[in-house]
Parts: C-alpha cells; sequence; structure tokens
C-alpha cells in the first residue's frame, strides 16, 4: 500500500499518493466529496491509479457523480483516463481549453516530457478520455457545487465551491505543505507563462466567495481558507520584488540560484522549508526555481 488516507470529515476523505519518484512521497493529492453528489477531485497521474483505485475502494465508493479537474497537467489529471474506465459513464468537468487535450493526449504528454523529463516519464503517459463524457466548467453548476474559473497556475484552471464552503482549489492558493507539526510552508505555482493580474484576480475571485476551508491541490487543508489566500495574493507580489531586485542586479549567470535561496531566507511563509528531507528540499528547489522563470518571463514582458 503506497497511498495515505485521511479522514476530515464524514465528507471529505483526502488521499495522499506517492509516484515513484525521490522526494515525491505524498505529494499528490486527490480530494473524495460525498455530498449530495460524491465527486472526486484530480485523480493525478497514471502512476499512482492503481492506488487510488484502491483507496477508493477502502472509503467504500462505488459509484461516482462527477470527477472534477481543477487542470489538466500530469500531476493532477493524466490518470483520468484510467479512473474513468473504472468507472464508466461518469462525467467529467474541465475547463473548455483542457477538453481536445484530454481527448487526444499525445500533444500534452510530449510537452509535459519536454518540460519536466524524467520526472514527467515516472508520472506515466496520459490515456485519453471520451469526448463524450466531459463536460465545460463555464456551463457547470449543480444545486451544491460552484465551478470557478481561476486562470494563473494554468489559463484553464478551475477551483471548485461546495455548498457548506469546502473550496477545492486546486494551485490557484499555492502549494501548501507541513514538514514540522505547527509549522506551514507555502509557495507560489508560477510557471510560464505567468501573468501577475490573472493571478491575483483569480484569488480575488476566489475571496468573494469566502471560503471556509480550503483544500490544496499540494497537499493539505486549511479551516482558515481566507486568510491563507489573502497570505498567498500577499506572497505573489512579495515575490514579484525580490526577483525584480534581482533581476536588475544585472547578473544572469545565476540567477535562478541567487533569488532560490533569497526566497527561501526571507520569505515567512517559507520557514517549513528548514525542517524538509534532503529529497524533499531537491523536489522544491526544482519548483521554486520554475516559478521563478515564470516570473522572470512576466517581468521581461
Amino acid at each position: 500500500m503506497n497511498y495515505q488516507i485521511k479522514k476530515h470529515s464524514d465528507r471529505l476523505f483526502q488521499v495522499l499518493l506517492s509516484p515513484p519518484i525521490d522526494g515525491f512521497d505524498n505529494f499528490i493529492c486527490s480530494w473524495i466529496y460525498l455530498g449530495k453528489e460524491t465527486v472526486l477531485v484530480d485523480p493525478g497521474p497514471l502512476a499512482t491509479t492503481g492506488d487510488l483505485l484502491a483507496a477508493l475502494n477502502e472509503i467504500g465508493i462505488k459509484a461516482l457523480d462527477y470527477i472534477l479537474l481543477t487542470h489538466i497537467h500530469i500531476d493532477h489529471a493524466g490518470g483520468t483516463g484510467e479512473i474513468s474506465t473504472a468507472f464508466p459513464g461518469t462525467p467529467i468537468v474541465c475547463h473548455e481549453i483542457g477538453r481536445p487535450h484530454l481527448v487526444d493526449p499525445e500533444r500534452l504528454w510530449q510537452g509535459t516530457v519536454k518540460t519536466l523529463g524524467d520526472i514527467g516519464r515516472a508520472y506515466g503517459e496520459i490515456r485519453p478520455v471520451s469526448d463524450e463524457l466531459l463536460v465545460n466548467a463555464q456551463d457547470f453548476s449543480t444545486e451544491t457545487i460552484t465551478a470557478i474559473l481561476t486562470p494563473g497556475h494554468a489559463p484553464h484552471h478551475v477551483s471548485f465551491l461546495m455548498d457548506d464552503g469546502i473550496l477545492f482549489a486546486g494551485e490557484a492558493g499555492g502549494v501548501h505543505s507541513q514538514f514540522k507539526e505547527s509549522v506551514t510552508y507555502l509557495r507560489p505555482a508560477t510557471p510560464p507563462k505567468f501573468f501577475m493580474d490573472t493571478s491575483i484576480t483569480s484569488i480575488d475571485r476566489l475571496l468573494d466567495h469566502q471560503p471556509k476551508y480550503l483544500c490544496y491541490g499540494h497537499t493539505i487543508m486549511t479551516d482558515d481558507a481566507v486568510n491563507w489566500l489573502k497570505k498567498h495574493k500577499q506572497q505573489l507580489r512579495f515575490w514579484e520584488n525580490v526577483i525584480s531586485e534581482e533581476k536588475m542586479a544585472g547578473d544572469e549567470a545565476n540567477i535562478f540560484e541567487r533569488c532560490t535561496d533569497r526566497l527561501i531566507g526571507s520569505d515567512p511563509l517559507m520557514q517549513g522549508l528548514a525542517y524538509a528531507s534532503e529529497t524533499v528540499l531537491g523536489r522544491e528547489r526544482y519548483f521554486i526555481q520554475n516559478s521563478i522563470k515564470g516570473y522572470l518571463g512576466y517581468l521581461d514582458r
């Protein structure tokens, strides 16, 4: 068994998944919500679908009303086709931009391997999804689920708010982890192409709904959603200032290392990284630098 189930309430379960990559233990996160409708949020990559199916069976899930995709990046949606086969006929809700890439994932897969290399290959290939099952998030709403368009981390990013205030935000609020009890770690997820105003607008859109609970795509839940969304908004501005200063210094040779070291040392929301293992630290430095790359592209524009 290479998964961990966390029961947050009778309605909410979290499945932490571990793809076969050093430092990625419990880094992938799927959410199961048992309300008037039973939904699965972000099935994760193909490499962990066997564990997810075992977890769903352990929880007692026999059928799903919806599969909700916050975005179609491989670590969140690569295993959707496999999960869809296990739950035939279940509607899959995603942004319309992501729809053709799920039906014919070859271009998405090649782009993933080009960007992530061995990490992408370790996640496993992306299996196609039947177009008949796909529902555009822009047209989706139920009595208990509200889809909120939140571009930023990706142009096709969507968040989902339940009627009891539980928000599944994917990476619209960043990546929030905990490496030591009571010490949190929050970082932006701003890969290229990153647009600051778009990301800030998406956070404001979430704040307008005043969610109570925030379920992150990686890797925890907080019962203080509004506060953490506001903190992340401030963090995005803090990163902009730091990276702008380093860029203006003019030394491009080691700008990624300089920005990374300075952000880890000075961002108060990232101090929890001091308690991470060496392999996790390596993972986080990789993603931090990918986010810095997004900022540098934004600043160049």
